[in-house]
């Protein structure tokens, strides 16, 4: 009766027996059973130098009772392990009792379509591409020095089975597609990255020959770092651009509002609901649903269906994200926010597709404002406490502001601030909201998982800016 189970001796039949027999004095738990193959093909220096191909399956079993969670894992999926597993979660939880809570709503959204890939595609037509985007880009002027190109997919289906034999399923195609141009001019080298994805085919994101413009967008980066002059620092204003830069966003603010951190009041958000948190026009949502996207579920690793969750209202702060363990323990609801990164993981509450909504403003108004300031448009990685706030991020593109004119692009410049701060700061917010391009995975308690973000420009009144130059 189900997939991922046809080619073991543990039938549906039997697996539902152990568990519900194991989860029969819990407050929740699950089984999941995850088949994950993935593959990447990277091209370097002229030549592909690696091609790796994982097929991983495997299962996750968790039981809960109050806030303790037992859980094992195995990648050998028989009646032997299962029943093994169910002795050891039993174990855990020998002193605990609770009532298995069975109410889980059911969707049919169906975000992505179920295909796969890594077989669409022959690995003739792609070793072409990755010679097609290498030639591309050394054509493109004779500072070229090195190029790296690659592609990435995986398909993940995944299958949970919950006590009375309920059945959930998904099938989750995902690839990415990057680029990375290193030019050299009067002795000096700097690298330009651009990439694209989500959660269709390759050809969906080749057409009209797109892999020419994530060429030409990391051989500009590259040359417009090549021009950079050392960053000022000091307090400023920032005008942020849209899409990626909300990467700040999702770290300085969407951790702070996942539930668990706000269950155990270890973020600066616990007891703000209902609160003023950010300026006015500020509304930031966490949305699982929207079509095709890298951080879109149909389902959560749970079974529970994603949805659209707004967290700031307009300034208001509104709600935390949350999985099925801390909604319960908060007294309310799952919004589809339980994650893992694979079988091997827990679940936690994670971010989706994390995203401010668009304004009035014009990024053109916001730079005429700014008498002294940078215009971030990209961002590298990054440091967050999650507790106060804090932030530290690397600006991997970023350009001088003076009189209102944006001027030379500058290297070296961090934002440092707090998000709880930052969100007040906000001056105003832009007409010109644009998602990312596809590349966001985000890290939590040792755990990956692919996410998106999105934003319009925005001005923020007085930020930290760190830098070379004072």
């Amino acid at each position: 009766m189900t997939s991922l189970l046809k080619n073991s001796e543990l039938s549906i039949e039997k697996a539902d027996k152990i568990v519900s027999e194991t989860l029969n004095s819990c407050d929740d738990g699950e089984l999941y059973v995850e088949d994950t193959k993935s593959e990447t093909i990277v091209l370097d220096d002229n030549k592909i130098k690696s091609s790796n191909y994982t097929s991983d399956l495997g299962y996750g079993f968790r039981a809960v009772t109050g806030d303790t969670v037992a859980y094992s894992h195995s990648n050998e999926i028989s009646e032997k392990s299962l029943k093994n597993s169910s002795d050891n979660l039993k174990s855990t939880l020998k002193n605990n009792s609770g009532t298995y809570n069975s109410e889980i709503k059911k969707t049919n959204q169906k975000l992505y379509k179920d295909i796969d890939p890594i077989e669409s595609k022959s690995m003739k037509s792609k070793i072409e591409l990755l010679n097609n985007m290498n030639e591309y880009a050394r054509s493109k002027d004779s500072s070229v020095k090195q190029v790296t190109a690659s592609l990435l997919a995986e398909k993940k289906n995944i299958e949970i089975i919950r006590s009375g034999g309920e059945l959930l399923s998904d099938n989750r195609p995902l690839v990415r597609i990057n680029m990375s141009v290193m030019v050299e001019k009067n002795g000096r080298k700097e690298t330009g990255v651009y990439g694209i994805g989500g959660r269709q085919d390759y050809d969906e994101y080749l057409k009209n020959d797109n892999w020419k413009k994530v060429c030409d967008e990391a051989f500009r980066i590259a040359n417009t770092n090549i021009e950079s002059k050392p960053s000022p620092a000091g307090e400023m204003k920032v005008v942020l651009g849209p899409g990626w830069p909300a990467i700040l966003i999702h770290e300085a603010v969407g951790h702070g509002l996942e539930g668990d951190f706000n269950r155990k009041k270890t973020s600066a958000f616990h007891d703000l609901v209902g609160k003023k948190v950010a300026s006015k026009g500020v509304t930031i949502i966490d949305d699982g649903t929207i079509d095709n996207r890298r951080g879109s579920l149909n389902i959560d690793d749970e079974g529970t269906p994603t949805e659209r969750t707004v967290l700031i209202e307009d300034g208001i702060l509104k709600n935390f994200m949350q999985d099925r363990l801390n909604a319960r323990l908060m007294n309310t609801k799952s919004t589809g926010n339980g994650r893992r990164e694979s079988y091997k993981h827990v679940v936690m509450p994670r971010m989706r597709n994390t995203i401010m909504l668009g304004g009035t403003n014009t990024q053109e108004e916001m730079i005429k404002s700014v008498d002294k300031g940078i215009f971030a448009v990209s961002f590298g990685g990054g440091q967050v406490d999650i507790t106060s706030g804090k932030f530290v991020f690397n600006c991997t593109e970023a350009y001088e502001i003076i009189n209102g004119i944006v001027g030379a692009p500058i290297k070296g410049a961090t934002l440092i601030g707090d998000g709880p701060s930052s969100l007040k700061e906000i001056l105003m917010v832009g007409n010109d909201m644009m998602l990312d391009p596809g590349i966001g995975t985000c890290g939590k308690a040792g755990q990956g998982v692919p996410v998106g973000v999105g934003q319009p420009s925005l001005l923020i009144n007085n930020m930290t800016v760190g830098g070379t130059q004072l």
